[in-house]
């Protein structure tokens, strides 16, 4: 008997979309949306240093944005598809930190030196001015734009103008002006601001002055009501050709010496500056100052002391305490456990806090219920509050050590210390000669990068002391609890004069320092393991 299968219906063909596309096409796809965001947001970067003439940052970001593109066009390049994000992002926030880390601290860069010659000029005409005696008064508006607050100006004359700080007052079409009798109250591409944004900004528009012309000499526009204007005259006359700056009070001329400010005959300089290239001078700084030189040597000694003791007293006291709590005689090992590893709980900002509040001579709790309401200077005594850093260091930074000397006590195998105790080895050289050496190769590489951190330990330094106790003696402000990592952030972010020149080397200093610590210590570390 014969039998016939039914006809197979035929298959329906699958709809067009994307959800119906090879995996390929798929992928594809979802390549090109994201290097379309990337490109978009590599074009606006480019645009924005070309117009503000970083031409060659500019031009880095363009290879880079090709280079990208073709990797992950490429059908091949899987290595390169992978490391790419990562190589950029180590190219940012590495390389070029270092690098211009390196730059800035061959210059002069800080407080009064932080832009170029021609900045510098139109910064003291502009700090510099005085009424013109008789100037006609100007009505104006305030008005705000992309190139930021202005002036929109009727003369006396009844021409309209209107300008910024950066860009002088220059006519505008008649027929983009708001009139109200005869001032100008609004211009097309401007927002003319309220009387409750003019209080909000009063002393912003209290300080802008406009200029009337590109030549700066000719005057500025300042106003102190927001409807009248007057003309302003600089004191300082800047002869281009001779480089000088002229006094015109006093009459005092003001020269360029090559040290990146306008200085006197009589060796007074001018308060803003321009950077320059200063070569080796800053790295020179502490042997041409004695004092600051000596300062810095204590600096740096204390902060390999402070890294050193931190470390080693953190270790030992988390390696007794793994000991203890690895005994299997022991009991409620767990709660114990959790109670030792409490401050790592705390972020280390918030630990140096609450130990502030401790520490404080006149209410802090160890003073007032261990101490008897003595009056012990925990934090402003040099001695005592550099003893004070390393306890609340130890206290916040000995969990980390209890965990991972826990960790390598446990991966140690029994069955060598019942080898050794068979062989009749006591305790102490089971753990002697079997367990502390192995325990050292598996934490020693932590050991460095632990004090690696503490050498820049800025946390619990800053938060405590602020570095001080102040050194006498010196015009910089260092103090006698500084590291060179605080040392660094106060020369850059705080005082009188910011430093960032200064604060760059001893950056560098830094680097050298750790690098060359920890390349030693990582070639002992390799020679333990050999021999182990």
């Amino acid at each position: 008997m014969t039998t016939t299968s039914a006809p197979k219906a035929p298959a329906k063909a699958p709809k067009r979309g994307i959800h119906h596309q090879p995996p390929s096409m798929r992928v594809l796809a979802v390549k090109i949306v994201l290097l379309s965001l990337v490109d978009a947001v590599a074009v606006f970067a480019m645009s924005a240093l070309f117009f503000k003439g970083d031409y060659a940052v500019a031009g880095i970001v363009l290879i880079v944005t090709l280079l990208v593109n073709w990797i992950y066009l490429s059908p091949g390049l899987l290595p390169a598809k992978y490391l790419t994000p990562g190589l950029i992002f180590l190219g940012i926030f590495q390389i070029f930190v270092i690098v211009y880390s390196m730059i800035i601290a061959f210059t002069n860069y800080g407080d009064g030196h932080n832009s170029t010659k021609e900045d510098a000029v139109a910064s003291i005409v502009l700090q510099n001015t005085q009424r013109v005696e008789g100037s006609p008064a100007y009505r104006v508006t305030v008005v705000d734009g992309l190139g930021g607050l202005g002036l929109l100006a009727t003369s006396p004359e009844g021409e309209v103008l209107v300008g910024t700080q950066e860009e002088p007052l220059e006519p505008v079409d008649p027929g983009a002006v708001t009139l109200e009798g005869e001032r100008a109250v609004a211009v097309e591409g401007w927002t003319s601001l309220a009387m409750q944004d003019i209080l909000q900004r009063q002393q912003e528009i209290a300080a802008l002055q406009v200029p009337l012309s590109d030549d700066l000499a000719d005057g500025f526009l300042r106003t102190t009501d927001a409807v009248n204007a007057y003309v302003f005259e600089s004191t300082f006359v800047y002869d281009e050709a001779a480089g000088t700056m002229t006094d015109t009070l006093t009459g005092t001329v003001y020269e360029d010496r090559g040290n990146g400010a306008f200085e006197s005959a009589d060796g007074q300089q001018l308060g803003t500056g321009w950077q320059i290239f200063v070569g080796g001078q800053n790295f020179l700084y502490p042997f041409e100052n004695p004092r600051y030189g000596g300062a810095l040597l204590s600096v740096m000694a204390w902060t390999f002391a402070f890294a050193i003791l931190s470390v080693g007293i953190s270790f030992f006291l988390g390696l007794f305490l793994a000991i203890a709590l690895n005994d299997p005689r022991m009991r409620s090992k767990q709660v114990y456990r959790v109670l030792s590893i409490l401050p790592y709980a705390f972020p280390s900002f918030l630990g140096a806090l609450v130990w502030l509040g401790l520490l404080n001579t006149e209410f802090g709790f160890v003073n007032n219920a261990i101490f008897g309401s003595a009056d012990i200077p925990w934090l402003t005594d040099p001695w005592l509050a550099k003893v004070s850093m390393i306890v609340v260091n130890v206290w916040l930074g000995f969990p980390y050590m209890f965990l991972i000397c826990l960790g390598a006590l446990q991966s140690i195998p029994e069955e060598l210390t019942e080898a050794a105790a068979v062989d009749g080895a006591t305790g102490w050289q089971v753990f002697g000669r079997i367990k502390f050496p192995l325990l050292l190769v598996s934490t020693a590489p932590l050991l460095i990068s632990s004090f690696a951190f503490n050498f820049n330990n800025f946390n619990t330094i800053y938060m405590l002391t602020r570095g001080g106790p102040r050194m006498q003696g010196i015009e910089e402000n260092v103090g006698h609890t500084d590291l060179l990592i605080t040392l660094v952030y106060k020369t850059a972010f705080e005082g009188g004069t910011r430093d960032y020149g200064l604060a760059a080397a001893l950056s560098i200093i830094i680097f050298i320092v750790v690098a060359t610590v920890s390349a030693i210590a990582f070639r002992r570390t390799k020679a333990l393991e050999d021999l182990n």
